[in-house]
């Protein structure tokens, strides 16, 4: 009898495989980073080839590291980084060009000729998403408009496209399945969250044959079997989904209310919504959410485009800190800021507020403002944005946060924990084992094939690492947060 999942966990910088024993404990992990690609200012690039072979070897590599073999793996689950676009030959299955990843801005003007041909209703009500360079879709026009002969070899019906999850089904199944789920399907600014399928309009709106597509199942689903010849047998795909609703899965937010937020580089926060697709008044994104039959499942997302980054930022370009665990060290060192806000809008502010033209700001710096404070104040702000978001989820949703779940690198940081309920007035919640992401991938591929019986024994199996519990006086929270509405608004200020 099978004794494992394998989560295929395919991210931004490196590729990673995870395997899980019944327990949903980790018995092995191998991780392969890859070469990130930068042609021009604002524009990123991957090598889909480098992401499959990396993601092969690590495969290979976990395996190894147990003597597993295809035969100990009841099935694959795969996660991946999200929007991301590739478009291949059918018959080769080459690449007509480098993938072009969430992050690049090449088709930021693109995005303003929809603004100015009022399509921005159109899109949002149909996707559930605001308009932006960040979803497939732009980038998937792009590819055709500007790589020599595309265009004519799409509309033969010669080229597929693909998210990073469908290129990796395509590989490991040697061709056979051209597949997605319906949570990175929700990404592409393609797909009709409410109807849930391709959306012909919006094809029509892009110059996009339908016939690049793939198909479209739920996360929990059996899309095919590996080659044999990858892993020396044949092993169930049977789950798939974007890592954000990965990560909602995998801290077994199911129901209604229920919200993470992941603190990696950025911040990604999810609230499951149950069957309703809640419009967002207040910027935030409607999303579907992974599930394992055809019930539709729906959440609201907000995005923070900075947060572990500004502890990076700490340490290699203001050379602040040594290590990013330092920044917890000396945060605690003070009792407060001193009055220092910093807002880290590097790259523009993110959800609620939705200004790419913002800036970074430090506010309040007196005399006495030691590296302590401004330490701690560039903590402080990850926590400060995090809150703008959920109070949004709150709105929309008409509902109160009673408790956060919370995974990533980030997270491992007690003080930023601990002042998150504070600010926040709920209970976080930090698993034991904070690799959320590809649990939720393995979960979905362990559910499809009877590994595990249901959701309800996934939660028996949960296990909570540390729970943070709020202390702040509310007259304090308060202050507090008044500080730091002033200082945003001194950051899109600058934006004027």
């Amino acid at each position: 009898m099978s004794r494992l999942i394998m989560a295929l966990d395919q991210g931004t910088t490196s590729s990673r495989c995870i395997l899980f024993d019944r327990d949903a404990k980790i018995v092995s992990l191998a991780q392969k980073e890859f070469q990130q690609y930068y042609p021009q200012p604002g524009w990123v690039e991957h090598n889909p080839r480098e992401i499959w072979s990396s993601q092969l070897s690590v495969a290979t590599e976990a395996m190894a590291q147990i003597g597993a073999q295809a035969s100990d793996i009841a099935a694959i689950g795969i996660t991946n980084q999200r929007e991301t676009t590739i478009v291949w030959d059918r018959a080769t299955g080459e690449p007509v060009c480098n993938a072009i990843v969430w992050q690049c801005r090449r088709t930021a003007e693109d995005v303003e000729k929809l603004h100015e041909k009022g399509l921005d209703e159109t899109i949002k009500a149909k996707t559930g998403l605001v308009p932006d360079a960040y979803f497939s879709a732009t980038k998937i026009a792009w590819i055709l408009d500007h790589v020599e002969g595309v265009r004519a070899r799409a509309e033969a019906g010669d080229l597929a496209f693909g998210t990073v999850d469908s290129w990796l089904i395509w590989n490991l199944t040697k061709g056979k399945v051209h597949a997605t789920d319906l949570t990175n399907a929700s990404r592409t600014m393609l797909f009709n969250i409410h109807e849930r399928c391709w959306d012909k309009e919006l094809l029509d709106i892009f110059r996009i044959p339908s016939s690049m597509l793939p198909e479209v199942y739920p996360s929990g689903h059996l899309f095919g079997t590996t080659d044999p010849f990858l892993l020396n047998g044949e092993i169930p795909i049977a789950g798939c989904a974007g890592d954000q609703q990965a990560a909602l899965f995998g801290q077994c937010c199911f129901r209604e209310g229920e919200v993470k937020n992941t603190f990696g580089t950025g911040c990604f926060l999810l609230m499951h919504t149950g069957e309703k697709a809640i419009r967002s008044e207040h910027g935030l994104i409607t999303t579907i959410a992974a599930g394992t039959d055809e019930k539709p499942r729906y959440a609201l997302e907000g995005s923070v485009f900075v947060a572990g980054a500004s502890i990076q930022w700490l340490r290699d370009e203001m050379r602040m800190i040594k290590t990013a665990a330092q920044s917890e060290e000396y945060a605690t060192a003070v009792p407060d800021t001193a009055g220092v806000y910093v807002v880290p809008a590097f790259t523009g502010i993110g959800a609620p507020y939705w200004n790419p033209y913002a800036r970074g700001m430090a506010v309040g710096i007196t005399r006495g403002c030691k590296k302590e404070h401004y330490i701690r104040a560039v903590l402080e702000s990850i926590a400060y944005q995090s809150h703008d978001v959920i109070r949004a989820m709150e709105q929309d949703a008409g509902t109160s946060l009673k408790e956060l779940r919370v995974d990533g690198g980030a997270s491992a940081n007690n003080f930023l924990m601990q002042f998150q309920a504070d600010i926040v007035d709920a209970t976080v919640w930090r698993p034991k084992c904070i690799e959320t992401t590809a649990m939720g991938a393995a979960y979905l591929a362990g559910l499809t094939t009877g590994f595990w019986r249901d959701e309800a024994e996934l939660l028996q199996k949960e296990q909570i690492g540390r729970k943070f519990t709020p202390t702040m006086e509310k007259a304090r929270r308060a202050e507090l947060l008044q500080g730091w509405q002033r200082a945003v608004k001194a950051a899109l200020a600058w934006a004027e």
